[in-house]
């Protein structure tokens, strides 16, 4: 298998369970498409708290806003195999 371009960043906060279901979705995806993966906690940077703290669990793909509050599996794998 090709080594993934793709970088995932699961943005989360601290007893988020929305996030805890979301990183664990991400995590299975990403092993088995072989996509490094990450969290971030929105509170500890301003600008993300401002960005995305009202709609975690936001996912990033490259580091751009992919969705949020939950993953839509079809589309994460869609996006990580093109």
């Amino acid at each position: 298998m090709p080594e993934s371009q793709h970088t995932v960043v699961v943005m989360t906060r601290v007893g988020c369970s929305a996030c805890e279901r979301a990183e664990q979705d991400v995590e299975r995806i990403c092993v088995e498409l072989g996509v490094p993966w990450s969290t971030a906690d929105v509170d500890t940077d301003p600008e993300w708290r401002a960005e995305y703290g009202d709609r975690v669990p936001v996912i990033l793909v490259d580091d751009a806003e992919h969705g949020y509050w939950s993953v839509d599996e079809e589309r994460l794998r869609s996006a990580l195999r093109s």
